[in-house]
């Protein structure tokens, strides 16, 4: 899907190496990059109460970029990007990055307008809007997101991994019982 007369599965000028995934620092340049050029994706900006709204803006064979939306209490839960690196930047509002942290709680960071930061595929962690105006995301993912994990803890206090879709909206799980 393109913008701004892109052609399909591109967003013009904005340059970012071809013909191989990226790594962490590479997504966290591009998607700065990207944040830096608001014409190719603000008119996909829409904000719902109930959900975040989301837009995926680019897609070819080694990178997926998406515009996602966030309001009160909008929260992915804990996941993981199955085989996919991405990097987020923050383009307005505030979003808190939760990631999990075995025998204490979540290690947190609370991540501002103008502000990157990148993940690896096998990290675990979850995103949330934080402060009181909405928020405005941009994620890029390579290789390309097909599947997630999102993971919730059993009655007996294991933790339980949930293969899911791209497609489908990452909410927090309940406690397995």
């Amino acid at each position: 899907m393109g913008a701004t007369g892109a052609g399909p599965g591109e967003l013009a000028g904005v340059p970012r190496p071809r013909g191989r995934d990226l790594d962490g620092p590479e997504l966290e340049s591009f998607v700065a990059e990207l944040a830096d050029r608001p014409e190719l994706w603000i008119e996909h900006v829409r904000h719902d109460a109930s959900q975040r709204s989301y837009r995926e803006l680019l897609s070819d064979g080694h990178v997926t970029a998406w515009l996602i939306c966030w309001m009160d209490d909008h929260d992915t839960g804990f996941h993981d990007h199955d085989r996919s690196s991405g990097a987020v930047a923050v383009v307005s509002g505030v979003v808190r990055e939760e990631r999990l942290a075995l025998g204490g709680e979540p290690r947190n960071r609370i991540i501002k307008a103008g502000q990157t930061f990148h993940f690896s595929a096998s990290d675990i962690h979850r995103v949330r809007h934080a402060g009181e105006d909405p928020a405005v995301t941009l994620h890029v993912y390579s290789p390309p997101l097909l599947r997630m994990g999102a993971y919730a803890v059993g009655e007996d206090g294991v933790l339980v991994r949930h293969s899911m879709s791209y497609a489908e909206e990452l909410k927090p799980l309940g406690r397995e019982d």
